[in-house]
């Protein structure tokens, strides 16, 4: 389990510290060449750089912390992306209903705390599944309990998709961290999701001629599309240390996950940002643009990933 005393006992987490320090040195010497050598106008590249060297140790702080500060962390940036979405889509207007998403995520961080009184082991996972049923008779009751019925509509419709989607979705990446492979689950989550989005940049910038949804997102390609799903499709062999225990089909599927359910919570969130008719859901994290902007791919593998993972071995 998830802990101070045993993190720095871990391999995997070991071996993911040294993999990644080698990763943003060798970007930062080739940001250097194409800066100082090549005379490269990358200012905005920079600013994404130097976003990501204060990010990831922060992660790493979060998981040498432990299994309760995981997954209250979770907690708390899934109530902040909560909170760029109810402000981005004027929710944040009305208190009640964002009252009630936010008591649903509150109830979902419990979930994910407390141990399981049947089974003994941390995290009520049956809970955990059956809470969106009860939260979203919560939200359809607030226009009840109020006596108000204009404007309800829209506005229950919106928190039920705040929480589902940003509440619910996104808290699966801190349910992960009860399991005994959660070094490697979430390291590899985390990796594996931010190297799609630079897989898929780069192979677009590259091979990109077709526009793969041009409505939704101008800048995305098929070329990008496809670089980025081939390279996730191999990167579950590459880091196969991450999970030893699984088998090609496992480690197949795993790349699928990230490979397309990457890029399509990175689509869904453009999608409710061209309605909005907003280039970002906030401006917290230079060079990404707000937080909601950049777990959006996290909000659909983290899910996935994690029901593949409990339909072959159980979480624990």
């Amino acid at each position: 389990m998830m802990s101070p005393a045993a993190v720095f006992a871990n391999d995997t987490f070991l071996t993911y510290i040294a993999l990644v320090g080698a990763l943003l040195s060798a970007v930062g010497v080739l940001l250097v060449l194409l800066t100082g050598v090549f005379h490269y106008r990358i200012t905005s590249i920079w600013r994404t750089y130097r976003s990501w060297l204060v990010m990831v140790p922060m992660v790493l702080v979060v998981l040498v912390a432990g299994r309760v500060a995981t997954i209250v962390s979770v907690a708390i940036l899934a109530a902040c992306a909560f909170r760029e979405f109810a402000r981005a889509t004027g929710l944040s207007r009305d208190a009640w209903m964002t009252g009630a998403v936010y008591v649903g995520i509150a109830a979902v961080t419990a979930s994910s705390l407390v141990q399981d009184p049947w089974q003994h082991v941390p995290g009520w996972y049956g809970l955990f599944m059956a809470l969106p049923v009860y939260v979203v008779c919560l939200i359809l009751i607030v226009p009840i309990a109020r006596n108000r019925t204009r404007g309800q509509l829209q506005n229950s419709a919106l928190a039920v998709l705040g929480f589902i989607y940003v509440g619910w979705m996104f808290s699966h990446v801190g349910f992960l961290a009860n399991s005994t492979h959660a070094y490697g689950y979430l390291l590899f989550l985390l990796l594996a999701v931010e190297s799609n989005d630079v897989a898929a940049f780069t192979s677009g910038k590259l091979l990109g001629r077709r526009k793969l949804r041009e409505v939704i997102s101008p800048n995305k390609t098929w070329g990008g599309a496809i670089g980025a799903l081939a390279f996730s499709m191999a990167l579950p062999w590459l880091l196969w240390f991450s999970f030893p225990h699984f088998g090609w089909l496992q480690l197949v599927l795993a790349g699928l996950i990230v490979g397309v359910g990457g890029q399509l919570g990175d689509l869904t969130l453009s999608v409710i940002k061209r309605d909005l008719g907003v280039k970002d859901m906030g401006s917290l994290i230079p060079g990404h643009g707000g937080l909601l902007d950049r777990v959006d791919s996290l909000i659909f593998t983290a899910p996935l990933f994690f029901h593949m993972v409990r339909w072959f071995y159980d979480i624990y």
